[in-house]
């Protein structure tokens, strides 16, 4: 959803925080005594389904179709403006969406915020709104680390619960098929295993505090060109072994109380009307029990959406007129849309609403643990930070005379993404100017307008942090807006950081992979006059790196979140050794992609197809087909110690797990991230490495392990589409890397032909 457009040591105390912060979530997650209704379907011992059968067994049809249509939030107003009649009474401040209670029977409204990195604040900032700002999707994704992504769940779902919202439009996970895409920062990178199991555990996380999530946007949204007119083209077993497949896997770990259907035409027909999809693969082979909720502004129909599998209509002020409500009690009188259908629909959120404890726990405001919150938000960042390169300059010493810091706003905060996962982070006040581009309207309660476009730097700044860290040092800054003065700063300096920035944003794709305006050039004068040059990448994708020769040591940060600027500071000097590795790879041009240029259409607003020809080979996958090298592969990151695996694997007898040895060869703690790819292997040789599994392993100096890694199979798996089933059958490689390119270990194994048990 998009608020400005259509829908457009200190290791061990940062877990402690989490924990702590966990326990003190759950503890006051206590049943309210708010429900007046005593009736047999508040009897919370119940199955939610039998719960849910006895709530809509007395509903009249009225009441079933309330629930099925939803309503703009405060921050959207959409260009119809339909509110039900005690919409300003009830609606909180930032809500996205809003489905109205039924208090006769208990039914507790359904108040949805934007959540995808943080509760979502953009738009109009009331004074105390201010909320915790998590790294980018993507971000979380580099750790690697399902414990943490679903820390930061826990913590999501609490902070919304803190604002009375039940529902989070979290679950951002469409593969990075274009890395130019303006949501590439939301999502979860380009793997089907990695972004599923991340995103699964994200959910869970959020779920956790009677807060339902979403997964969204489903499916094939994997690009902000035209999404609203485009048609994604792509073979169903190949859309089964890939963007479906992270699904899958999310739908799984997770267990979301709803799936958003996305903008896009998937296969010839709109993805919220689309049978196939909704009724055949999420309802039908996965035997999802949750409910369809559009995306807001996602549909074009009334009897083709019900009938098609879309259960609510989300925000119908932004669709082109109201397809649910009285259409839809229109469509039922007339035989084109059957009672049991519209039962199924409410049974479908009835039934998440009693599995996430909507009825048993209501939301109440309460005020947030702002410090445990940002401990979370702080061990994210540390954790996805990837070292690429390092010729011995990282970590930075503290008896450093003088370091020169320049560019990317490194004065300010960090950068975050825009549209409608934007947060504005605590230690933004209500008076103060924001640190962007773009005009903020102060209105005279205090409160801000803050338009699309708009720029937003999480507090505190990365200067800061470095002067703290450096006390010794002489820290200078500037802004390098001027290449020739950052060149003679530079010159004076025992050491230069040099901040470069890449914005993304929901509803427009970048137009290439370059870092914008001249901060190539600038890098490349910087290092020409100082060679002890570390850069750090505030980015929400892949970059083009033409300097990449010319520099020390270069740091990945991502959009790092509100606690950002201490991340890249510990990781810089050394408190944190990095252990990021990239979920998506660095390609050393855009001809290397499958499509070196965005699809769209010729005509400004005529429908187009994508056809998405490389199928399931999608990122690294297709970078091994073309037998192409990139810049840096999937999977990759340094480390500031050494890392030995191997020299042989053992894989189980059924390739369900697999063990190797890994030792810390250097002189400081760190953690390996052990991957597993496999391989179908024909007469003429292995197929294409896919993940399917991975562990990442804490080790002190000289401490070796051995591990065992539970391996998925569905990736190198055949997917049947007559029996709708996943095949197996003849020999398999298994490839234990430390990227999808570097293998230290590798063994062969027969499996009999068998289909995957669901």
């Amino acid at each position: 959803m998009n608020l400005f457009g259509v829908r457009s040591s200190m290791a061990a105390l940062a877990t402690f925080a989490v924990l702590t912060f966990t326990a003190r979530a759950m503890s006051q997650a206590t049943p309210s005594a708010a429900v007046a209704v005593t009736a047999p379907w508040m009897n919370a011992t119940l199955p939610a389904d039998q719960r849910a059968d006895l709530l809509l067994a007395q509903m009249s049809q009225d009441e079933q179709l309330q629930l099925v249509l939803g309503y703009l939030g405060v921050n959207v107003m959409g260009p119809y403006g339909r509110r039900p009649p005690d919409y300003l009474k009830t609606v909180l401040p930032g809500t996205a969406g809003y489905v109205p209670g039924i208090p006769r029977l208990g039914i507790p409204s359904l108040i949805a915020s934007d959540a995808g990195l943080g509760i979502a604040n953009g738009g109009h900032l009331r004074p105390g709104d201010e909320a915790t700002a998590l790294p980018s999707g993507l971000a979380t994704a580099a750790t690697w680390d399902p414990e943490i992504a679903q820390s930061t769940g826990v913590m999501l779902g609490a902070e919304a619960r803190d604002r009375a919202f039940n529902v989070v439009l979290a679950g951002a996970m469409n593969l990075a098929r274009e890395p130019r895409s303006g949501r590439t920062f939301e999502y979860a990178g380009e793997d089907p295993l990695l972004a599923g199991v991340i995103v699964g555990a994200e959910v869970a996380g959020i779920q956790s505090q009677h807060v339902l999530s979403t997964v969204k946007h489903f499916a094939l949204n994997d690009q902000e060109t035209g999404r609203l007119r485009l048609n994604a083209n792509i073979g169903v077993a190949a859309a089964r072994e890939s963007d479906l497949l992270a699904f899958e896997i999310a739908i799984e770990r997770g267990h979301p109380g709803a799936v958003m259907c996305a903008y896009n035409r998937y296969n010839g027909t709109y993805a919220c009307e689309n049978d196939p999809l909704l009724n055949g693969v999420l309802k039908g082979d996965w035997k999802y029990p949750g409910w369809v909720l559009s995306d807001w502004g996602a549909v074009h129909s009334t009897v083709e959406a019900a009938n098609g599998g879309l259960d609510q209509e989300s925000a119908s002020g932004q669709d082109s007129r109201e397809f649910f409500g009285a259409p839809l009690r229109q469509a039922l009188a007339d035989g084109q849309v059957s009672p049991a259908r519209l039962h199924d629909m409410v049974h479908r959120i009835l039934r998440s609403m009693f599995a996430g404890g909507l009825f048993d726990f209501p939301a109440a405001k309460r005020s947030p643990d702002a410090e445990a919150h940002r401990a979370i938000a702080r061990r994210d960042a540390e954790e996805a930070i990837v070292l690429l390169k390092n010729n011995g300059m990282l970590p930075l010493s503290r008896s450093l005379r003088s370091i020169a810091v320049i560019g990317a706003h490194a004065d300010v905060g960090v950068l975050s993404g825009g549209g409608s996962s934007q947060v504005i982070p605590i230690g933004h006040s209500a008076t103060d100017e924001f640190p962007i581009t773009g005009s903020v309207q102060i209105l005279p309660d205090g409160s801000k307008i803050v338009p699309g476009g708009t720029e937003i730097y999480d507090p505190p700044s990365p200067l800061a942090a470095i002067r703290a860290a450096a006390a010794n040092a002489v820290v200078t800054f500037t802004s390098g807006d001027d290449a020739a003065a950052a060149a003679d700063m530079a010159r004076q300096a025992d050491v230069v950081v040099v901040f470069a920035r890449q914005w993304m944003s929901e509803g427009r794709d970048v137009p290439n992979l370059e870092l914008p305006g001249d901060q190539d050039a600038l890098i490349a004068a910087v290092a020409s006059a100082n060679p002890r040059t570390v850069v750090v990448l505030e980015t929400g994708g892949p970059v083009l790196m033409p300097w990449l020769d010319q520099v020390g040591a270069v740091l990945e940060a991502w959009y790092a979140g509100s606690g950002g600027a201490t991340a890249i500071q510990r990781v810089l000097f050394g408190e944190v050794n990095p252990s990021g590795r990239l979920p998506v790879t660095f390609p050393t041009a855009e001809e290397q992609l499958p499509h070196p240029v965005i699809s769209n259409s010729i005509a400004r607003l005529a429908p187009f197809d994508v056809d998405y020809f490389e199928g399931a080979e999608v990122g690294y996958r297709w970078f091994q087909m073309k037998n192409e090298k990139p810049l840096f592969p999937f999977g990759y990151g340094l480390s500031y110690t050494t890392y030995r695996i191997g020299p042989s694997v053992a894989v189980a007898a059924d390739a369900s797990s697999a063990s190797v040895s890994v030792i810390n060869t250097g002189t400081v703690a760190g953690s390996e991230t052990v991957q597993v790819y496999g391989a179908a292997v024909a007469p003429e040789g292995p197929g294409t490495r896919r993940l399917i599994g991975w562990a990442k392993v804490p080790l002190r100096p000289g401490e070796s392990k051995q591990v065992t890694i539970a391996l998925d199979l569905r990736p190198i798996a055949a997917f049947d589409e007559q029996r709708h089933a996943w095949k197996l059958g003849g020999n398999y490689l298994v490839a234990v890397a430390t990227s999808s390119q570097t293998i230290p270990a590798t063994a062969t194994i027969a499996l009999p032909s068998h289909e995957l048990s669901p």
